[in-house]
């Protein structure tokens, strides 16, 4: 397990090593792309079953990184998810001529 989340008061800190690679960053770049809204996060608590844990996940281009992590930050899973075949003219809705 991998500690590198910080809950503390209702905020979330997350070391940027931990998500740069997946998402084919520069760690010194996660925060310029969290400033510029090209990488944006969701933060989800877990209820019933889940209760105690929380997952938060990252969008970046076609990239979906989701961390399963515990109360203490621990990180208990990872899953990446990058669509194949994803083309950017189906996207925009451009045609080929």
């Amino acid at each position: 397990m991998t500690r590198a989340i910080e809950m503390t008061h209702g905020e979330v800190n997350v070391d940027a090593a931990l998500i740069a690679s997946d998402l084919e960053l520069d760690p010194a770049a996660v925060l310029e792309e969290m400033r510029s809204g090209r990488l944006t996060s969701r933060w989800e608590r877990g209820v019933d079953n889940d209760a105690g844990r929380y997952r938060v996940t990252f969008f970046h281009g076609n990239r979906r990184l989701s961390l399963i992590v515990d109360a203490n930050g621990e990180v208990l899973e990872r899953s990446l998810r990058q669509p194949r075949g994803l083309r950017a003219e189906v996207v925009t809705g451009a045609r080929r001529p």
